[in-house]
């Protein structure tokens, strides 16, 4: 309802959320009326949202915030509400009248993967053609993977970002799940992303709601505190758009430290925008590595072992940038799960790392 959004509006201008980086909050499936107006509009739902979506973008607005909502490139959205097959350019104008921010375009009941394609291409035209900045997020590879090889170059020309992978759960399984698929696939998909167009790992949402800074399930029930923390660290080196799919009301004081650490959403929004990948898997350990702004790199150590007690794992620092990254010498500090110095080391330094089982540690060197 629009009462729900009102409230996370409140919430995320008040709780620091906003300061620390999150812009959007968007609403996802089901909040439209089951039928178009007699003018062949989108509607919203009129118990839901009695007001109207252009009054709550007004008052998201107000709050320093800005507004998402959903759609689908094919006739119906995924629950079976209206999509915009043939109605795209009204749809864009029509988002744009009510002050929309941003569009999650999803790939439901859209027939042929010619259809698809050319629903999300139309779809970009036609919200550029408003005039209008709205970021576009398109699950367009994702509903392609199944049939072909994403072209990715093609759909950078016309999406924000998009969708790889299955939805997020709340849930070890499924984080682990994602980061061995982006591992698998970053030869293809990691040389893509930059300013403009970036790889996002999942979609999904809880409770019809997401808030855009694929979906941070940290703040919910089902990861322990080593895994939350794997989840903020990994999304922060893969550079994915960070979205929380959560109850901001109902949130532990642990999870919102993690969620608005300063640290690690400057490594997620560095601006040199380079997308991280995996270096190295050895005895259930990863190192993986993101080419920062300044000539600095984010490491992160995910330790994939789920029993026993925390181990340790040593590297040589020679490993990272290809060898450049401490050559000469270079300073190290822990970002995740503490934030401390670790002082300086030379180019030919071995680090030794201790990690709990499912955790991961993010350092910046």
């Amino acid at each position: 309802s629009e009462q729900l959004f009102v409230e996370m509006a409140d919430v995320m201008a008040t709780e620091g959320w906003r300061d620390a980086g999150y812009e959007f909050i968007c609403i996802d499936d089901c909040w439209m009326a089951p039928t178009r107006d007699e003018h062949g509009r989108l509607q919203a739902d009129p118990k839901r949202f009695p007001s109207g979506i252009r009054k709550l973008a007004d008052y998201v607005h107000s709050r320093g915030l800005k507004l998402g909502i959903y759609s689908d490139v094919g006739n119906k959205t995924c629950a079976g509400f209206p999509g915009s097959y043939n109605h795209y350019d009204l749809d864009a104008q029509t988002f744009s009248s009510w002050g929309v921010d941003l569009l999650k375009f999803d790939g439901c009941n859209s027939g042929t993967l010619e259809l698809l394609a050319e629903g999300y291409r139309r779809m970009s035209v036609a919200l550029n053609k408003t005039g209008r900045s709205i970021v576009y997020s398109c699950e367009w590879p994702f509903y392609l993977r199944p049939v072909q090889q994403p072209n990715y170059t093609e759909i950078k020309q016309y999406c924000n970002h998009w969708r790889n992978f299955y939805d997020v759960y709340d849930s070890w399984n499924s984080i682990k799940s994602i980061l061995d698929w982006t591992a698998l696939h970053q030869d293809s998909i990691v040389k893509i992303a930059g300013p403009g167009g970036w790889n996002d790992p999942d979609m999904a949402t809880l409770l019809g709601i997401f808030v855009f800074l694929s979906q941070l399930v940290i703040g919910n029930f089902g990861l322990s505190w080593d895994q939350a923390v794997t989840q903020m660290a990994m999304w922060a080196i893969m550079a994915a758009p960070l979205f929380m799919s959560n109850d901001l009301r109902h949130i532990s004081p642990e999870a919102k430290w993690l969620l608005q650490n300063k640290e690690v959403i400057s490594i997620n929004q560095d601006l040199l925008g380079k997308q991280g990948y995996r270096i190295t898997k050895d005895m259930n350990f990863e190192l993986w590595e993101r080419p920062l702004s300044g000539r600095a790199y984010a490491v992160a150590v995910l330790n994939q072992q789920e029993i026993g007690g925390p181990r340790n794992f040593t590297f040589s620092l020679t490993l990272l940038g290809n060898g450049l990254a401490c050559n000469p010498a270079c300073s190290v500090r822990e970002v995740l799960p503490a934030s401390r110095d670790w002082g300086f080391y030379s180019w030919v330094s071995f680090l030794s790392v201790e990690v709990n089982p499912t955790g991961t540690m993010l350092l910046k060197v």
